[in-house]
């Protein structure tokens, strides 16, 4: 149920909720107390006509992740397993077929993240696979665990989330690695300038790491049950906390909870449209995905469009504004423009 009422944090409300330092490599998470990792609620069945285009898709889809550089969407599905680069524009037009490349994985992707140089990270048992959006050509970077997660650092490095609640550093040029535990699960990754954090969703809790010293940093309670993160260009870490029905705001160094804001039944995957400065949520227990506007310090809703059912994964073209939804129970990829004056 959506909680009613707008609640914002400033600095001394966010050193009320749970901060603690972080221990050095050699806690597993085995000594934590941990909860159920949140997951979102079943959609009801669409009743009304939905906004935008909607085109049927092989598959459920498990992840859209949109590549600013060369202006292609990967969509990526598990059964069957493969991941489709689909070329910008095309998801607008009505009546045809999804365009595209489809590659074929010999495993699982659980995550997705874009790297420099039109490279994607795609996070997978046991290895990472960067994957180049123009040729499809692809490489290999071995995890010690499954992959939950994989960003591209400023340096030029690859930091690995686990399973096994380690943060694996690997440098591609050199082969030097560093190994950084104390997690539950390292479930997703923020890069923000220099800084990194990791959100663990056994603990719902976003902690900074000190990549200097090989340990982590400081920790903050994310919600009830955080789910997935995005990034703007202000650095600031845009979390959706599934459980409670809020949409969470931090900024990294120093590591503060600066917003939290009731946003409705479920929200689950988020993106960040840089061109209109606007952060999108889905709700999968409505079959919605709404837009906010979050210069003024308060969350404010600036429009909310009608999806697919079960809008798991959710990706926006920050040259146009155009949303792209996927459903996770076979019913399509749908596109909404999202810029309407």
């Amino acid at each position: 149920m959506t909680r009613l009422g707008i609640r914002t944090t400033t600095a001394a409300m966010g050193a009320a909720l749970l901060l603690v330092t972080g221990c050095s490599s050699g806690e597993g998470g085995d000594k934590l107390q941990t909860i159920d990792p949140a997951t979102a609620v079943v959609s009801p069945a669409t009743t009304n006509s939905l906004d935008g285009v909607v085109r049927p898709y092989t598959g459920r889809i498990d992840s859209i992740t949109f590549d600013p550089v060369t202006r292609n969407t990967l969509v990526v599905t598990q059964d069957p397993r493969s991941v489709r680069i689909v070329p910008a524009g095309s998801l607008e037009l009505a009546d045809t077929a999804v365009a595209g490349r489809e590659i074929s994985l010999d495993g699982d992707v659980r995550d997705v993240s874009i790297a420099s140089d039109g490279k994607a990270l795609l996070s997978m048992d046991g290895q990472v696979v960067t994957l180049n959006l123009n040729t499809g050509e692809q490489s290999v970077t071995p995890s010690p665990g499954v992959a939950n997660s994989a960003v591209e650092l400023a340096d030029g490095r690859i930091a690995i989330g686990t399973d096994n609640g380690s943060i694996h550093i690997v440098d591609p040029k050199t082969g030097q690695t560093q190994t950084i535990s104390g997690f539950a699960s390292v479930d997703e990754l923020a890069v923000t300038g220099e800084n990194l954090s990791a959100l663990d969703h056994q603990q719902t809790s976003l902690t900074a790491i000190d990549l200097g010293e090989d340990r982590l940093g400081a920790a903050l309670r994310a919600g009830e049950g955080a789910t997935h993160l995005t990034t703007d260009h202000f650095g600031r870490i845009l979390i959706t906390d599934t459980t409670g029905d809020e949409l969470l705001v931090f900024t990294a160094d120093p590591l503060l909870m600066r917003q939290r804001f009731p946003v409705g039944d479920s929200p689950y995957a988020v993106a960040y449209d840089e061109g209109a400065d606007r952060v999108w949520v889905t709700l999968t227990g409505t079959n919605e995905v709404v837009g906010l506007d979050l210069s003024s310090g308060i969350p404010v809703e600036t429009a909310r469009f009608r999806t697919v059912r079960q809008p798991n994964s959710l990706a926006v073209d920050s040259s146009t504004g155009t949303l792209i939804v996927g459903s996770a129970t076979g019913d399509g990829l749908q596109s909404i423009p999202s810029r309407i004056s």
